[in-house]
Formats: structure tokens, sequence, C-alpha cells
């Protein structure tokens, strides 16, 4: 591991193996053999044409090639002297040889055996200045038998550089014979991971449960004197990027037992049985280890459910692992010692026999972090950061709604790339500002040439997301509107900061919906006219129209149903309802959302000098946070408290500086600035609020 990494450094090109070597040395041995061996490449005449050059004293030599497993037919090569090369009816057999120089055969005669001593009569025969020299040799076929050794050789190397690559190279397992073996990775006394529990924030739950098994590793005395047993294994499940495989190195880490780590794909082989083999082999190792952990990330690429989409009589290599991995994990003949880790973010496709006690006697979740795991998940990643003393670690989690440990990760990097691209000597809050515009809106697009119609259209129908908004109780409170450009096709976004919540009632999710379709009520009151600009808010609108009508029972007509399928199957040819029932559908989803379109134009239409100033201020300045709306149209009606401010109110002992503000104070923002930024959930009904979102216009 660390002497490999000094072998091989990271961005050092490879050297090609010795195999290339030996493929290029034998292509090139053929081409060179067919090159030099020209015998059968030469010209054929008659008799009588070469008894008319013996005539003529034109010829130089004659070879007579023999076969041993020929007994009757030969050749008769046929070396034309120089001199004699110049004449034109000789031009068709004038050549050169691979060097360069004139020389022979040119030419060849089919013969019988029996005809070589009449041809020795001839030259004879011949005065003494035309009498040619006359050679005999056994002729061999280097092309022929270089063709029939060759190809088995290549054939049989071919095989056996094929089994090497896919067994994964030299090594335990990787020769032919050990296609079956583990490929484990193995960490313990003497190759540790360095990363700790310490490492990990925002995951104090998970990382209590995972304690416990390492202190069970540890100390078994402390549980067993009560009865207890070691569990036999726990599922980190989870979305992707929230920690599960962090955390699992941090028990590594931590663990004073040997760790055995590898991927669920790793089992997976062209070859029948392989799978069930490895699985053998790694719990083998193992036992021989115990007690240890192993641990299997993205367990559903073996762990999925049997029979699902298998071809009847057909034979599934990956059951065949699965119920291996079944066995060894709480079969007849198991032994205790060996703790089971694994990762998925997939849990509804994995099998039911793999999830029960007894195999994995816990699950645990792993979700994105709240406000107050984000705050600390920051401080981790702040810490090689080089900063400036105005970065708050609060403020950044409480603009960062719904984002996972690795999206932080990820905002903390950006940020310090900015900063370094602008010379400064410090990562500053506006670089993390940007950093977080990056994530949640994409690159910015300085060039983008936009007309100054776009540009107005632009405008409104972002001010008509800010005022609808601004307006309506349920709605979450604006942090931030733009109109520049950024993404691939996103000419403005409005960004809000929604409550840490999970349930929603049926006023909330209809706000919601009025604040999306703001950007096409305004159009239509301004111009009269709509554009495409709101393609991405009718399909939000679409989706959460359909999820209370039927998702939530949230409507009268349809009543207190609902056709959401827990286990994710294909409603596409099945669905749970009739034909009367899915038209009925179509029309409370319809109904719903005119209704919602015309309650929000009126609003606009109520506050429509709002929107024009709104709008013209957008038109100036392309960049207005929530003071700037403070000062132009004033407070929001409605007072709720905010995440933020109820987690700062909350640690207002702590820090007395701290007002709980998140509105950016630099009323002079300009274009290229992209302010503080907090993302508002997708708010699909039923998920947590912490997924960001961006309200977006669509390019044209």
């Amino acid at each position: 591991m660390p002497d490999e990494n000094k072998k091989n450094p990271i961005g050092k090109p490879q050297k090609p193996g010795f195999q290339i070597w030996i493929i290029a040395a034998l292509i090139g041995m053929v081409f060179m053999v067919t090159f030099f061996n020209k015998g059968g490449e030469l010209p054929v005449i008659t008799a009588t044409k070469l008894e008319e050059m013996l005539q003529s004293g034109d010829v130089e030599k004659l070879v007579f090639l023999y076969d041993n497993d020929n007994k009757i037919g030969a050749e008769l090569e046929v070396h034309i002297k120089p001199q004699s090369l110049q004449n034109s009816k000789y031009e068709r057999f004038k050549k050169e040889n691979s060097f360069g120089v004139e020389g022979g055969p040119h030419c060849k005669l089919n013969i019988l055996i029996s005809d070589v001593d009449k041809y020795r009569d001839i030259n004879q025969q011949l005065p003494e200045e035309y009498k040619v020299t006359f050679d005999t040799r056994e002729r061999t076929d280097y092309v022929g038998h270089l063709f029939n050794w060759g190809f088995l050789f290549l054939l049989l190397f071919g095989f056996w550089f094929l089994m090497r690559r896919m067994t994964g190279g030299g090594g335990p397992g990787g020769q032919i014979f050990n296609i079956g073996k583990s490929k484990a990775a193995l960490f313990d006394a003497e190759n540790k991971v360095k990363i700790t529990f310490k490492d990990v924030a925002g995951l104090d739950e998970a990382k209590e449960e995972v304690k416990e098994i390492v202190d069970f590793l540890k100390n078994p005395g402390k549980f067993t004197k009560l009865g207890g047993k070691i569990p036999k294994g726990a599922l980190l499940v989870g979305p992707p990027g929230t920690g599960k495989t962090l955390l699992a190195k941090a028990v590594a880490g931590e663990a004073a037992v040997p760790f055995f780590t590898l991927s669920g794909s790793d089992f997976v082989e062209m070859f029948v049985g392989v799978g069930a083999a490895r699985v053998r082999d790694l719990f083998k190792q193992a036992k021989e280890k115990a007690p240890c952990i192993v641990f299997i990330d993205e367990i559903d690429a073996i762990g999925r459910s049997r029979g699902r989409g298998q071809m009847p009589g057909s034979n599934d290599e990956r059951e065949n692992t699965l119920n291996s991995l079944l066995v060894e994990m709480d079969g007849f003949a198991t032994d205790s010692g060996v703790i089971i880790l694994a990762a998925t973010n997939r849990p509804d496709v994995l099998d039911q026999a793999l999830l029960r006690p007894g195999r994995f006697d816990r699950q645990i979740s792993i979700d994105k972090p709240d406000i107050v795991g984000r705050e600390a998940i920051f401080q981790v990643h702040l810490k090689p950061l080089k900063m400036s003393k105005e970065v708050d670690s609060r403020k950044l989690a409480a603009q960062t709604p719904g984002f996972a440990g690795a999206e932080i990760a990820n905002v903390c990097n950006e940020a310090a790339l900015i900063a370094a691209r602008k010379d400064k000597k410090a990562v500053e809050m506006d670089d993390f500002h940007d950093a977080i515009d990056r994530v949640i809106g994409g690159l910015e697009k300085k060039n983008k040439i936009i007309s100054p119609e776009e540009k107005e259209i632009v405008a409104y129908h972002e001010a008509g997301h800010a005022i609808a908004g601004w307006f309506l109780e349920h709605a979450d409170p604006l942090v931030k509107v733009s109109i520049v450009p950024r993404g691939i096709a996103a000419l403005g976004y409005a960004q809000y900061l929604p409550k840490e919540q999970f349930l929603y009632q049926t006023e909330q999710l209809v706000d919601e919906m009025s604040m999306a379709l703001g950007g096409r009520a305004a159009e239509e009151i301004t111009f009269k006219k709509i554009s495409t600009g709101a393609l991405s808010d009718l399909e939000r609108v679409t989706k959460m129209a359909y999820s209370i009508v039927t998702i939530y029972g949230m409507n009268e007509e349809i009543g207190h149903i609902s056709f959401f399928d827990s286990k994710q199957s294909d409603y596409a040819f099945n669905k749970p309802y009739s034909e009367a029932t899915a038209e009925k559908i179509d029309i409370e989803v319809k109904k719903l959302i005119d209704e919602t379109y015309k309650s929000t134009k009126n609003l606009l239409l109520k506050h429509q000098p709002e929107l024009e100033i709104v709008a013209k201020e957008l038109l100036e300045k392309e960049i207005i946070f929530q003071n700037d709306l403070e000062r132009l149209i004033g407070k929001r009606p409605f007072e709720h408290q905010t995440s933020y401010e109820a987690f700062t109110n909350g640690k207002a002992k702590e820090d007395t500086d701290d007002n709980g503000e998140i509105t950016d104070t630099d009323e002079n923002t300009d274009t290229d600035e992209n302010g503080s930024a907090g993302a508002s959930p997708e708010q699909k009904p039923g998920e947590s609020t912490d997924a960001p979102k961006e309200e977006t216009t669509e390019e044209k």
C-alpha cells in the first residue's frame, strides 16, 4: 500500500508490461519472415522460356529446391545475370531485395523431381561461357511454420493474458488458478487507516451505533457478562454523499482488530461460480483473523432481491453469490467473531433474507444532516483552510440546507479555489457565497449574450417569484434573486431559506405551488404574453399537484386515498385505479393548478407596484438580497422565525455578537458578486426539506 504508492506515484505514466513487448515481438517476426521469404512471390516461367534463357547465356545460377514431404514436385529458382537484366524483355523480372542491391532469384519454374537431371544435361551441353552454377538445397517454409506454431503460442498467451487481466494481475488471487480468491483489502496493525471518529461530524447517532460494535470487539466481557451476543452485522443506509464509507473508514481506524474492505462489484465475474467462491474465500480469511470486521461497500450490487427479472430456466450468477453470502453470514456452521458492515443507498432493492435480524441485526440510517450537523461538518472541513475572521460556520450551515457532507466538502474546496483565483491571502465569506452559488446554480455565464428584451422578461419573471413568496404566509423566506445566467440553460434563479421540517400541510404545499407560478403570472400581467421560461416551474408544480391528489389524499373529490407504492413497483402497465378514476385525477389536478394560478395572478395584480419596483431594481443591479427587498417594499407581513434564527438565538449566550440575521448587509452589490444564498427544498411532498432547490428560468 504505502510501498506501492512510492513505486508508482500519482501522475507518473505507467511503463508497458512485458506482455506488450512479447506481443510486439511476435507480430514483428511474422512481418519480417513474410518480407524476407519471397520464394512464393516469384513470377513463374515455362520450361521453353527457361531453355531459351539458357541458350542465350542470360542465366547465372540455378537453384533446385526440394521438400522432403513432397516426393514428386519441386522448384527451380532462376538467377539472371545483372547485365542481362538491362534487356527490356526481362523488365518484369527486375527487382531489388530489402537491402537495395539487385539480386535473385528473379523467377522460378515448377518441375518434377525426375526432371532435374534433364536440366543438368542441358547445362553440360552449353558453351563454356554460358554454363551456369547449379545448387541444390532443401526448402523451408518459415512463414508456414511461424503461422502454425506462432498462432498456437499467441492463442495460449492471449488466454493467459485475459485471465490475468480479469483476475486483477499478479499476486494472491491474480493467477489463473486463484480466480476464486477474494479481492478484499486487509487493514491491520501494520497497515492502519488514519481516519478516526474525530474526522466524522454530523453523524452522532450513527457513530454511537458503530462505536458500540468497536467496543464489543475491544472489550466483549462488558456485554457478554449480561448475556448479550455480539451483533452479526450492521447495514449503513442513506443517500449518496452522507458519509457511509467515511464512517466505515473511521471504524477501520478505531478498531484494534483486522478490517477487510471490498466492494460488492468485486464478487461479480463473467465465470459461473466465481462470485460464490470469492464469498467463501473472504469468510475463510476473516475466520482465520477473527475477531475482525468485514466491510462491503455498495452491497446492492450482489444483494438485490432474488427472482426479479430472471428468465425461466436461466442461471443467475448474482443469485448464487447472494445465496453464498446468506449462508456465510448466518448458516448452519457459522462461527462467531466476524462482524459484517455494509453500505448502500438503495435499501429498497435488497433481498429481505439479507435484511433480517441474525444477518444484519442493525440498520443504521444516515440521513442528510440538519443545521447543527452541517455546522459540525463545516468545522471539520474548514480546519485545513486559511480563513479570515469573518467566516462563520453557523451562517454557512444555515445557507446550505439539504447539503450532504460531500457537498459541504465541495463548497469548502470551491471557496479555497475561488480565493486563490483572486490572489487572496485568506478565504473570505464572499468566496463561500460564490462557492455555494457555484454548487447550487452552476457556473456563472459571464460571456453569455442576452438581448435586452429577454433580460427584461427574466427580470419580471424572477420578480414575480420574489413578490409571490414575499406576500404568501407559508412560503419560505427569500434570500437572493439573480438574473445572472448560470448553469446550462438557467437565465435566472431565486433562492429561499426553508425551515428544517418534515411534515407539510395543504396550505404550505399550495403556497409553494403559488410561489412557483409567480414567474409565469408576472410575465402575463406585464407583457400580456407568456414565454418558455417557466418550464422548470411548471414541471415542479405538476409533480406537486399530482402528489397532493394521488399520494397524500389531500383532495376532497378523490378522497383519503393514496396510490403511492412504497415498494416502488412499476405502475406503468398495472395502475391501481380505473380509467374513470384516472380521468377524475387529471381533472382535479388541472382544477388545483388553475385555481392556484388564478390566486397567484390576483396577488401579483394587487402588488403590481411592488413587482415593478423589484423588476427595475433587478435590471439595474442583476442581483438583490433580502435586505434589498425590505428596503424597497417593506418587511414581510408575516413573522416566522427561520431555522437559522432559531439556531443562532439558541446560542445567543455563546455568541452575543450574532443577531440571528441571514441577510447580506452590502446594499451596493455589483453584478460579479454572489452573496449569501441558501437553497429551499425541492419540496416533493413527503421528502425531507433538506433537499436544495433553486428557481430557474429556462432558456427559450
